[in-house]
């Protein structure tokens, strides 16, 4: 398992935020309507039901977070120890443990007060027994506080490592503090790890991932070692310390022999010395960084020989390198990736797996049948056929020296007709055409296309006796041909729907006339800047007379329409709609409405206006319907529908909002 699979953890509420959680969920979830009229029995399993709920949840949310949070000990021992420094494995135990116990308890006392709540002899009893049990379970949780504060920083700070694979192929750098460690790791991958000129700039694991040979490496940078006892080091160090003691990686052990990075050469020699015991059973290469300002041979001898009783152990590489002008960085990148390779599978050898592969295996391998010699046979045109000289002028023209005789690419395009073979090399130019004679050369293609046709021509003809071709309806050659047409149209319908309810659904919310500017307050703005507006006044007043005189054109078109059929119903008898040689009807004048529509002066009215019915004058009737008005007030002003509207809209759970305030914020929950 890797630090990724450990990303996925929910966060952690806090105690009160947890309470409000679990007992908002119970007011939602559960009835809330109880009466003292009803059965006893009913009245207990109401609030039964209630603390079960309660129980419920809270088992739910705490089971959660003790199934998402990783047990230590069942993790890789890289990530247990990791965790152990970060975190301390004791108090994160203990917390968890305080979780597991809370849970314990809430169960315990709802199986109490559920075993009270069924001899409650009243509404009264069994509301107090449900109040005290849930006051109950609200203790044991708040006393969790600092158990869920905790946890909470754990999963933050877990989120933020870096995603470590144990088994992946891993080069691990380690070294004193500000040597170029997390310069190589920077060149080498697309990792971005902070570079400066000063000690623990690296204070944590960062990882970087390369390729090499077709496979995926990760290199992890570690924070800087200094040399003193495991039990004085920080937990910067103790970081680099459990990825060197955990992971099955090829070390790289840098050194400034330089010394620019504050420390001598002898100091880091006798940290190699000191952490060595943490290289056994892995490949390690010895990197001298910093090339660039000195290098092995430039070191005093005394100096030189420590360097040189490390490079000439057992099995121990070395490579200069100097990350500032790129010297010898690819050449220790496959230094160590081939290390970390040849390692691995010198392990697999040793073990007990292989025998049961190489038992299954058989490699061929090709012997003589005599002691006859066969050499290899090869034609005599090939052995005579002289070899391509660019500068002989003698030499076989290629394509690509008549491509540039002709003008170079775009300019010269090739013939792909000069190599057929034709009885008739004249033959190799002529266009064939589709029409000779008069006749269609494809009709000759195929000699047996006369019968085909006759064939064709008699069946045809058997169809329109039968009358196939009489129905209008389509006629297609097959039933595919049927179905594709019926999906192209369902297609087409679809894509119209969506199109309409895209269309819909990205109508704007404002109306049109919001945001809009008048003509009179861009003048004066633009006045104000210094332009002139006068043509930008005069196309607006252009385009306002032809919209009007546009919908005013409109509304005469319309208005017309109308009264030709008001005049169809009013008319009587043939006479009316006829065209005789009578006089004319008369012709209804037209008038103008209130809001600008064209609409017949003599149209009919209703006799009498139902508003007014029952009333004396238009005086009344308007007190009438002041009085109305204010009536509806109040209840406009409680958004109710009607007089019978007794909806309550919000209900506010009782939990959250009863209750003395303290002194401070008015945010509790």
């Amino acid at each position: 398992m890797s630090t990724s699979g450990l990303k996925a953890i929910a966060p952690v509420p806090k105690a009160s935020d947890f309470l409000d959680i679990v007992l908002s969920k119970t007011q939602r979830k559960t009835p809330t309507v109880i009466h003292k009229n009803f059965k006893i029995s009913r009245i207990r399993n109401f609030y039964m039901r209630k603390v079960k709920f309660t129980q419920d949840s809270f088992d739910e949310k705490l089971g959660a977070i003790l199934e998402e949070f990783p047990i230590i000990d069942d993790l890789h021992p890289f990530l247990s120890s990791l965790l152990n420094v970060l975190y301390d494995k004791n108090h994160y135990k203990l917390a968890l443990g305080q979780l597991r116990t809370a849970r314990h308890l809430i169960d315990q006392v709802a199986k109490d007060y559920v075993r009270l709540l069924k001899f409650g002899d009243s509404l009264y009893r069994c509301k107090q027994l449900k109040r005290a049990a849930l006051g109950r379970m609200a203790t044991i949780m708040k006393r969790q506080n600092e158990a869920l504060e905790f946890l909470e920083e754990v999963r933050k700070h877990i989120s933020r490592l870096p995603a470590i694979d144990p088994t992946a192929r891993t080069l691990l750098i380690c070294g004193y503090p500000n040597v170029g460690k997390s310069s190589f790791i920077n060149k080498v991958t697309r990792a971005d790890v902070d570079v400066q000129p000063y000690a623990f700039t690296t204070k944590s694991l960062f990882v970087g991932h390369l390729d090499h040979r077709y496979m995926r490496w990760q290199v992890i940078d570690t924070p800087g070692i200094l040399d003193h006892p495991l039990e004085e080091m920080n937990n910067i160090e103790m970081q680099s310390i459990t990825a060197l003691a955990h992971l099955k990686a090829c070390i790289l052990y840098f050194m400034d022999i330089s010394e620019q990075c504050g420390y001598s050469v002898e100091a880091q020699c006798q940290l190699f010395h000191s952490i060595k015991p943490l290289f056994a059973n892995k490949p390690t290469v010895l990197v001298l960084n910093k090339a660039d300002v000195a290098r092995l041979e430039d070191l005093a001898p005394e100096r030189r020989a420590l360097v040189e009783e490390i490079i000439n152990a057992e099995g121990m590489r070395h490579v200069q390198v100097s990350c500032y002008t790129d010297e010898g960085v690819m050449s220790l990148k496959t230094t160590a990736c081939d290390a970390l390779l040849e390692h691995r599978v010198d392990a697999k050898l040793k073990g007990n797996k292989v025998n049961a592969i190489l038992n299954r295996l058989h490699v061929a391998q090709p012997r003589p049948r005599d002691d006859v010699v066969r050499t290899p046979f090869i034609p005599e045109a090939i052995k005579e056929r002289k070899k391509y000289d660019k500068n002989d002028p003698t030499r076989r023209k290629l394509e690509r020296d008549i491509e540039l005789e002709e003008g170079g690419a775009g300019v010269y395009n090739i013939n792909l007709k000069k190599n057929y073979m034709l009885a008739n090399e004249e033959w190799k130019n002529d266009i064939i055409p589709e029409i000779m004679d008069g006749k269609n050369i494809a009709d000759f293609i195929d000699p047996e296309i006369l019968e085909k046709l006759e064939a064709l021509e008699r069946e045809e003809e058997k169809l329109e006796a039968e009358g196939f071709y009489e129905s209008e309806s389509d006629i297609f050659d097959s039933e595919d041909e049927r179905e594709a047409v019926q999906a192209k149209a369902a297609r087409e319908k679809k894509l119209i729907s969506q199109s309409t309810k895209k269309a819909m659904k990205n109508r704007a919310v404002l109306p049109r006339t919001a945001g809009l500017r008048t003509l009179s307050e861009l003048t004066t703005e633009l006045t104000k800047a210094g332009l002139d507006p006068s043509r930008i006044q005069e196309r607006a007043e252009i385009l306002a007379k032809v919209q009007g005189a546009k919908r005013k054109r409109q509304r005469e078109e319309e208005a017309e329409m109308e009264l030709d059929e008001e005049i169809g119903e009013v008319g009587e008898g043939e006479g009316e709609w006829m065209d005789v040689d009578e006089e004319e009807a008369p012709k209804l004048k037209k008038a103008k409405a209130n809001s600008g529509a064209v609409i017949a002066k003599n149209a009919r009215h209703p006799r009498s206006n139902r508003q007014l019915a029952g009333l004396r004058d238009e005086a009344q009737a308007s007190k009438a319907i002041k009085l109305r008005n204010l009536g509806q007030r109040e209840r406009n002003m409680h958004a109710r529908a009607g007089e019978s509207d007794r909806a309550i809209r919000v209900k506010m759970p009782k939990h959250l909002f009863a209750g003395k305030r303290k002194m401070g914020k008015t945010d509790r929950r």
